[in-house]
């Protein structure tokens, strides 16, 4: 007890006298001080005393890497729509580079008393990020849903594309149009969905008697330039088809053949991820594996009600098969 006075006195600025009289709701003390003490207790991971917790307000946080990647924000409409239909109001947050971080928008919105957070996409992601804000909402048991592969240490509910399948259709789908030469151009090194790609990549390859070199493997952000990057080193590799982990790093790569004086498909074949809008209104429209956003979205919805109705999900994954979508972008090798 004496350590989370000491600790939430510290937090606020003001005296373990008034945490105490905080916490045993004694008069004598501002309502603005008495807001940051509650505040700082559920920022520190602490419980509040029974009398103190009052409701959660009806609001859910959507917790959003960035929103250039069309995805995100087609999985954020989904979800915010279904939120609303049973009562709750979506609360948007984007990380932007050097600005609010994903620990920063979780000390928020544990500050404002949601109901709950959907995570779409995140450090959850990657083994090398910062992870300790996750660890505040366990201690408050607030109800949390993860969208897209997570590591195994952290146990929230997840809803996930199999990344393994997806690999594999546009592995074999490459393949079949006598493609020996195939590239993947990924996320970094420590992003899980990544790793899974890389594993359904080598055992489709496995299968057909081929392997997966690792100078065909390129690695960066998701963004058009990184696929840019990435797709002229394996280019430059040899490389006569390239399947890639984003429609954003696609669309890199569909640049990066142009500027080495090449043809897509007739020169080197491109493959997205996502079936991100207007993926079929390029130039040329472009072959990509479809996430099922629709009820991969109804499904985060449903897992995150049974947690504020009670429910226990912990450790739940639901896996969605993906869907190659076949267009312009990919075509025979030459011989």
């Amino acid at each position: 007890m004496s350590k989370r006075l000491a600790e939430v006195a510290r937090k606020v600025g003001v005296s373990e006298a008034t945490v105490s009289r905080v916490l045993n709701d004694k008069p004598g003390v501002s309502d603005a001080t008495r807001q940051a003490v509650l505040t700082a207790l559920d920022v520190l991971g602490y419980e509040r005393p029974t009398k103190l917790r009052g409701e959660r307000a009806r609001l859910v946080g959507l917790v959003l890497p960035e929103l250039q990647n069309p995805i995100f924000p087609a999985f954020a409409e989904v979800i915010g729509g279904g939120l609303t239909q049973n009562g709750y109001t979506p609360v948007l947050c984007t990380q932007n580079a050097g600005g609010v971080t994903e620990s920063d928008y979780v000390d928020l919105l544990l500050a404002q008393q949601v109901s709950g957070v959907v995570f779409l996409g995140g450090n959850y992601t990657q083994a090398d990020a910062p992870h300790e804000h996750y660890s505040r909402l366990k201690a408050v048991n607030l109800p949390t849903v993860l969208v897209n592969a997570r590591i195994p240490e952290l146990d929230f509910p997840t809803v996930s594309t199999d990344d393994v399948a997806a690999a594999e259709q546009a592995v074999l789908h490459v393949h079949q149009l006598g493609h020996r030469r195939i590239g993947l151009v990924l996320g970094p090194a420590d992003h899980l969905p990544s790793r899974r790609k890389v594993d359904g990549a080598r055992a489709a390859l496995a299968r057909l008697g081929g392997a997966l070199e690792d100078d065909l493997i390129a690695r960066g952000l998701y963004s058009l330039e990184a696929g840019q990057a990435g797709a002229a080193r394996l280019l430059a590799a040899g490389a006569t088809a390239i399947v890639c982990a984003s429609d954003p790093l696609a669309l890199g790569a569909v640049r990066a053949a142009r500027r080495a004086g090449l043809r897509v498909p007739e020169d080197v074949s491109v493959v997205g991820f996502d079936d991100s809008a207007l993926m079929g209104c390029t130039e040329p429209p472009l072959t990509t594996v479809r996430q099922p956003i629709e009820a991969m979205g109804r499904a985060a919805i449903e897992l995150l009600l049974s947690q504020i109705a009670g429910g226990s999900e912990a450790g739940t994954e639901l896996l969605f098969e993906p869907e190659l979508v076949l267009r312009s972008s990919t075509g025979p090798a030459r011989s």
